[in-house]
């Protein structure tokens, strides 16, 4: 298994392109596209790539393609309730067998996401056309390889603390704005069997998907958030049913 390519899927709305010329112009084919051509780019034959949206069958992931997914990429914004509960039972299942998940920017509002999180994930945000600064505070961590800190975006709508989530298990990357706001804005955890990551920057009014250092970082995690071995078909067992027997 380890010599073959880890199969990535990247969910996106599709809405935002069709509805907005700006959006448009910075993404004509889709922002799940730029997103897949830059995991592509960066972690090259390692992986295999394909791209799915909302408006697909069965919202893109049948339980045949979940199955045949290693790594799964979620961007959403504007019709988070539009999935269905369905959907984020079969991808909550697929990460707790051992299935990767990274969660881009406004994604942290999902279904799924806050399903895996427990919390309501909520943050502060403005969007004011406002200067990011991406700090590296893992440097060790696999998905900052390569990565210069600080990657500068020059135009990024502003994430703000107070962000609703669990502690990270592991914090990766710290960004900054111009208004003095901080942002826990790369963020890992593991969730039974699979792994799971959160990176913020990515709005949909900017081309930040196109920000090289940005694609790294969408390439590490897909690579890091890959199952180390086949993924499992039932459940974690914590105990034989009959292991306490009373007298």
């Amino acid at each position: 298994m380890a010599d073959e390519p880890i199969r990535v899927t990247v969910w996106g709305e599709g809405r935002h392109e069709k509805r907005d010329v700006n959006v448009a112009s910075h993404y004509p084919d889709g922002m799940h596209a730029t997103i897949a051509s830059g995991i592509t780019e960066y972690a090259g034959a390692a992986v295999a790539v394909r791209c799915v949206t909302l408006d697909d069958p069965d919202q893109g992931l049948p339980a045949s393609l979940l199955a045949s997914t290693d790594v799964l990429t979620w961007w959403g914004h504007i019709a988070h309730d539009e999935v269905s509960d369905d959907l984020v039972d079969r991808v909550q299942e697929a990460v707790l067998a051992g299935m990767g998940l990274v969660v881009l920017h406004s994604g942290h509002w999902s279904k799924i996401f806050k399903r895996l999180m427990g919390t309501s994930c909520a943050l502060r945000w403005r969007n004011g056309d406002d200067r990011e600064l991406v700090w590296t505070v893992d440097p060790a961590h696999p998905v900052a390889a390569g990565v210069p800190s600080p990657i500068e975006i020059p135009s990024q709508e502003m994430y703000g603390e107070f962000f609703d989530i669990p502690a990270p298990d592991e914090l990766v990357f710290v960004s900054s704005f111009t208004g003095g706001e901080v942002f826990r804005s790369g963020c890992a955890w593991r969730r039974g069997r699979g792994r799971i990551f959160y990176f913020s920057p990515g709005d949909q009014d900017y081309p930040v998907y196109h920000h090289p250092d940005v694609r790294r970082v969408l390439a590490n995690a897909a690579v890091w958030a890959a199952p180390a071995g086949p993924r499992s078909t039932t459940p974690i067992a914590y105990a034989a049913p009959d292991w306490f027997v009373t007298p």
